[in-house]
């Protein structure tokens, strides 16, 4: 199979808060667009320094994660990140991968937006993330037990 890379808007989900009591204007809550890889092999959102930097998200704590390539790094948490795709939106952490590292978004925000990964097997070969088709409207969680 190939490579499945999705659109994402990132937000900052304090600024939202902020910007609802009438602290911050609509104009100053930071957001941006990135490409993502769908990794569900990966359970955390990961972005990078550089995004980071940039979206300013309260740093919860510090994590060991593990790369591909099978190092350990220590890696900051950060949280209240808003991740929206399409009609779907979540709040999730991330971890903060070094320098400028591709993003990745992991099974977390992948079930909680119920989200697919669509594989078009006709030619030509195409993989894309959707909306579950059984719940186009709305995301639909599993019940808890």
């Amino acid at each position: 199979m190939g490579l499945v890379y999705a659109e994402i808007e990132l937000i900052n989900a304090e600024d939202l808060a902020l910007a609802k009591k009438h602290y911050i204007g609509e104009e100053e809550i930071k957001r941006m667009w990135v490409t993502g890889l769908v990794d569900t092999g990966s359970y955390m959102l990961c972005i990078n320094e550089s995004i980071q930097a940039q979206m300013q998200f309260p740093v919860m704590e510090k994590r060991i994660g593990q790369m591909a390539n099978g190092d350990r790094i220590e890696c900051d948490v950060v949280s209240q990140v808003e991740v929206r795709f399409k009609n779907r939106r979540t709040i999730c952490n991330a971890m903060i991968l070094p320098g400028d590292s591709e993003v990745l978004i992991g099974a977390i925000p992948l079930k909680d937006m119920d989200v697919l990964i669509h594989r078009n097997v006709g030619p030509p070969l195409r993989q894309e993330l959707i909306v579950n088709p059984e719940h186009p409207y709305f995301a639909r969680g599993r019940p808890v037990r």
